[in-house]
């Protein structure tokens, strides 16, 4: 979760990703954000998250993100 919370507040350092849960649902993150964060997490964590994966559920919180990796990475 550590090496998550350095991609998001790289891409994003005016934003505490620690209480933020609508960060799709309320327009905090824009399409340029996702593809910039999922750009990274692929990198980072050495995982290809689908594109049906890109869904406002799956990147409203560090926390839903983190499952997403979780996933890709069980999958493995």
């Amino acid at each position: 979760m550590d090496k998550l919370m350095e991609i998001l507040t790289e891409a994003r350092p005016d934003l505490d990703f620690t209480k933020e849960t609508k960060l799709i649902d309320d327009d905090i993150l824009d399409s340029f954000d996702i593809i910039t964060i999922v750009g990274e997490i692929n990198s980072v964590f050495d995982i290809n998250i689908n594109v049906g994966d890109l869904v406002p559920e799956n990147f409203n919180s560090a926390s839903a993100i983190w499952q997403v990796i979780q996933k890709y990475m069980n999958e493995q």
